[in-house]
């Protein structure tokens, strides 16, 4: 098996070096991720510039793009029909609830499975155990199988932030969500010029049983299935309605 790792957080970023090392104990590995942090990049394509891969002694790849680019570069590109599966992260704190929405680790796998491949995206709740998020992961690949998920659908993985004897187990879960996000933070630089900061994100607000936020706050590994289609079906009839009654 041969497994493309990609992130958000850039190349050299502690989460997907230890996840590529844990990989490579049981599949050929090669990394093609951003040459810088490119955090909340969601699905961004770069199009009004040229793409830059560098090929490193490694055998590794870094690129000047965003996440979904090295996946999409990646599998349309230089290893076109070599890769059988795509693993997003570790991502350095959790993507879960509101998070998907941003999330350039989440881009990552559903620009994989877009071009075909089962993808996967983990994230660690935390900055300190990534080799738990990495042996989770490794623990999962070998149960995968082609009729897991549906097509267009990616897992999610969030895990909490503990050495891994220490985990509870591993809950199937839906999303949250949270309130939302602070507000910007207004600075002046050194000219006097005013720049502003985005802000944190929001506190869960819901965050009860069979949420992802329940799960890892409580020590358990969440699984979320992801689907590209953002069609809020169940408002579909509503809609109709609504507009026949005019």
């Amino acid at each position: 098996m041969r497994i493309l790792v990609s992130n958000d957080d850039g190349f050299h970023a502690e989460g997907i070096q230890v996840l590529a090392k844990e990989l490579r104990k049981i599949a050929d590995v090669v990394i093609v991720a951003p040459d810088r942090n490119r955090s909340a990049a969601s699905s961004s394509l770069t199009l009004v510039e040229p793409l830059r891969p560098r090929h490193l002694d490694s055998g590794d790849y870094c690129v000047n793009g965003t996440p979904a680019d090295c996946v999409h570069l990646a599998l349309n590109g230089f290893l076109s029909g070599q890769v059988d599966l795509v693993v997003s992260g570790i991502n350095a704190g959790c993507n879960m609830g509101d998070d998907t929405i941003y999330s350039g680790t989440l881009a990552a796998a559903l620009e994989g499975r877009h071009l075909g491949l089962p993808a996967i995206a983990v994230s660690l709740d935390g900055r300190l155990h990534y080799e738990t998020a990495a042996r989770v992961v490794c623990d999962l690949i070998p149960k995968l199988h082609p009729q897991l998920l549906n097509k267009r659908e990616v897992i999610n993985i969030n895990v909490p932030d503990l050495p891994y004897e220490e985990l509870k187990g591993i809950k199937v879960c839906h999303l949250g969500y949270r309130t939302s996000a602070a507000e910007v933070i207004k600075q002046k630089d050194p000219r006097g010029e005013h720049i502003y900061w985005i802000g944190p994100s929001g506190l869960p607000e819901y965050d009860g049983e069979g949420t992802d936020f329940h799960a890892v706050k409580n020590g358990y590994v969440a699984i979320t299935p992801i689907q590209a289609d953002l069609t809020a079906h169940q408002s579909i009839a509503a809609l109709q309605a609504w507009l026949e009654s005019e």
